[in-house]
């Protein structure tokens, strides 16, 4: 790969950033008068000076090509990765080729340089040596089983909790307040069943929410309450669905697939948080396999995930899937050349047989809010007070999700569209269609939508 494969564009070096406020402050920062001593060597490595409030400037360095994915340093006291000078950085490379020039490193960028070589030859060589298994596999197996025992008192009490909701009618469940459910979610907690608490937490945000809640509420019920009866149930259950019932209910797995090697498009990638926990998801799409997966990786509240994978490049890669019928969750495997841009696309379907899909997923995980589906050649067009992808050839549409009406994301569709076909890659469920990357109908690049 050449040094310009790693040049990448004004959206894919914004899709890296942790929020909306460090893609804003980057972005005043990708002018040439905010950087002094800028360079580039290497397939991928820059480096600069930025003028900040300290007594002298930032030094940010950003290496686009280390094996194991985008890799930054700056001297600024922000604990946002990247942060707004990487971010900042990056703008200014993907702009005028003269911003910044071939040069040789200075001593500061060759030390952190080797320190990551150095760092990722470790690694390498601990992944081909792995340590020991547990010295004591029988204490792990009763470890195992005493998780079980208290996984399966918590749906017990849970079953009969949901017992007394129906009983008391669920018009009068907002009545209770929102306190009755977080006590519930942390006794789900003290049984750790992760997965049970964080459904029960939100049936506490549906509860009197207006004329529709207790419909939501009951729906809502119900799924919970086949989740519980499957845990109880699992051993009766195929092994497929017992694993997938597993993982809703919160146990740990790990992915236990053999290594699938493809050439992975980056279709996706948007955060979401609460106060304890911010999760990235990564949508990619193998071009020989033909199969979508799902990267999921967390950071603590207010820090952003490890992994960045910029939207519209292409990984040369490994991975492996966890377990569960039908799942698309994958962990990242060895990885063989940085992400590179590439114009490939993923194929297209028309919006009746995304609905098929999701249908036909269901009977694998009825609990699964969505799938991931490319439409191709559809319209946005309005639709009462809300938005639709209709498709261009036929008289079908998808509603957009109640969700993604309000996101910029919904504008930048309907300004890459114009009112001609397009390509959309986004989420498909029960609430309509999240779009989250968008291709023209003609030669172009993608469009991150969020």
């Amino acid at each position: 790969m050449t040094e310009q494969g790693v040049r990448w564009t004004v959206d894919q070096v914004l899709a890296l950033a942790p929020d909306s406020a460090s893609r804003t402050a980057g972005s005043r920062l990708g002018a040439a008068g905010s950087w002094s001593g800028a360079g580039r060597c290497g397939e991928g490595t820059v480096w600069g000076l930025c003028e900040g409030g300290g007594s002298g400037p930032y030094r940010t360095v950003v290496d686009v090509a280390d094996p194991s994915g985008p890799a930054y340093r700056c001297s600024c006291p922000s604990r946002k990765v990247p942060c707004k000078h990487a971010l900042g950085l990056l703008l200014l490379r993907a702009g005028a080729e003269e911003a910044v020039p071939r040069a040789r490193a200075p001593e500061w960028v060759r030390e952190w340089i080797s320190g990551r070589r150095a760092t990722e030859r470790r690694r390498t060589g601990d992944a081909a040596h792995p340590a020991p298994g547990p010295a004591d596999p029988e204490a792990a197996r009763r470890r195992a089983e005493r998780r079980a025992e208290r996984v399966t008192a918590g749906a017990l009490e849970l079953e009969q909790r949901l017992a007394d909701l129906l009983r008391g009618g669920l018009a009068a469940a907002g009545e209770s307040g929102y306190g009755l459910w977080e006590e519930t979610a942390a006794r789900m907690v003290d049984a750790q069943a992760q997965g049970l608490a964080g459904r029960v937490r939100e049936l506490g945000a549906l509860a009197g929410t207006g004329p529709g809640g207790p419909v939501r509420l009951l729906e809502e019920c119900a799924l919970l309450h086949l989740l519980g009866q499957g845990w109880l149930r699992r051993e009766r259950l195929p092994e497929g669905l017992a694993a997938t019932v597993r993982s809703r209910v919160g146990l740990p797995a790990s992915a236990d697939g053999p290594p699938v090697r493809d050439h992975w498009l980056v279709l996706a990638q948007y955060d979401t948080g609460d106060s304890r926990l911010t999760t990235r998801r990564v949508w990619l799409y193998g071009t020989d396999s033909g199969r979508t997966a799902l990267l999921l990786s967390y950071g603590a509240a207010g820090r952003a995930p490890d992994v960045a994978l910029p939207v519209g490049t292409a990984l040369d890669a490994e991975l492996s899937a966890y377990p569960g019928a039908g799942q698309p969750r994958a962990a990242l495997g060895e990885q063989f050349a940085p992400p590179a841009p590439t114009a490939v696309r993923p194929p297209g379907t028309t919006t009746a047989r995304a609905l098929v899909r999701y249908g036909e997923a269901l009977r694998d995980d009825p609990w699964l809010e969505s799938v991931p589906v490319t439409l191709e050649r559809v319209v946005p067009v309005p639709d009462g007070d809300g938005w639709q992808v209709a498709d261009a050839d036929q008289d079908t549409a998808l509603p957009l999700a109640p969700a993604a009406r309000p996101r910029p994301g919904l504008w930048r569709l309907v300004a890459v569209s114009g009112g001609a076909p397009v390509r959309v890659f986004g989420e498909c469920g029960h609430q309509g269609f999240t779009p989250l990357a968008v291709w023209p109908e003609g030669p172009g690049e993608v469009v991150p939508l969020c």
